[in-house]
């Protein structure tokens, strides 16, 4: 017969295995597997801006130190960045995929963040987790990189971890890493000049991809299959569509955003 004690012992045991083997399952969830893809489709489509540009689209900043270097006057931050109709500055990717192509080589060699004129250069880019420069190219100017990882944007309660911050005195690289570990969405900012603002999208997957000037993407080398497509604009949030992708085939999906509420 088993004592009462020996039952609640068990059960703290059982539930005790279970926590602990949570995280591993969820990691193992989060894999991706290059291999050699045959008969690849694609996706390309455009994202659009429907209705009036809110009057807050671009936020003008005074620039209050280094003025030498990052300007005078005011700083246009462009936080709704719409030009014929195209809106700019969104990312698009494949949700979930489990294996495909292989990543390709940054074209820089490496990925990374420069600081530069008091920018972030560039504003928005797809980063592969894992080795990360943050570079300084402003002789004489303080920055100081905190980026943060944007845990609950698909459901519109964004709560902010911070994934590193530096405080960058001279020129520079600094290596890191890039390792979120709830959210593939990541925004950066300068604590030193509260004009600087970026984003980043980090997936485990290399399907994914920041919209052209005439927010267009196109998205190649897709496993035949079914998959969920979807775009991120920082301010308005995820839209998604589910695709089927059929072996050499092409589809064309578009986003539209709106200010309407």
């Amino acid at each position: 017969m088993i004592s009462g004690k020996s039952v609640v012992n068990f059960a703290f045991s059982a539930l005790l295995l279970v926590a602990i083997a949570a995280p591993a399952d969820a990691a193992r969830k989060k894999t991706y597997k290059e291999v050699d893809v045959a008969n690849g489709g694609s996706v390309k489509g455009k994202i659009s801006f429907t209705g009036a540009v809110p009057a807050d689209a671009i936020e003008k900043i005074l620039i209050t130190k280094n003025a030498d270097v990052c300007g005078k006057g005011e700083r246009e931050v462009a936080w709704v960045d719409v030009k014929d109709g195209a809106l700019r500055g969104v990312f698009v990717f494949l949700d979930k995929v489990k294996e495909g192509k292989k990543w390709a080589k940054p074209e820089l060699g490496t990925y990374l963040v420069n600081q530069k004129g008091c920018r972030f250069r560039p504003w928005a880019q797809v980063v592969r987790p894992g080795a990360f420069i943050i570079r300084n190219s402003d002789a004489g100017v303080l920055h100081n990189i905190n980026a943060r990882e944007l845990i609950g944007v698909e459901k519109g309660r964004v709560v902010k971890k911070t994934l590193f911050n530096f405080g960058q005195p001279d020129p520079g690289d600094i290596k890191d890493k890039i390792k979120p570990r709830r959210s593939h969405y990541i925004g950066i900012n300068c604590e030193a000049h509260n004009f600087m603002f970026g984003f980043m999208l980090a997936p485990i997957h290399p399907y994914a991809v920041v919209v052209g000037d005439d927010g267009s993407f196109s998205i190649d080398n897709i496993p035949p299959g079914k998959y969920t497509l979807k775009a991120w604009h920082p301010r308005y949030g995820v839209k998604k569509t589910k695709i089927t992708v059929a072996a050499k085939g092409a589809l064309s999906a578009d986003f539209a955003f709106t200010d309407a509420k």
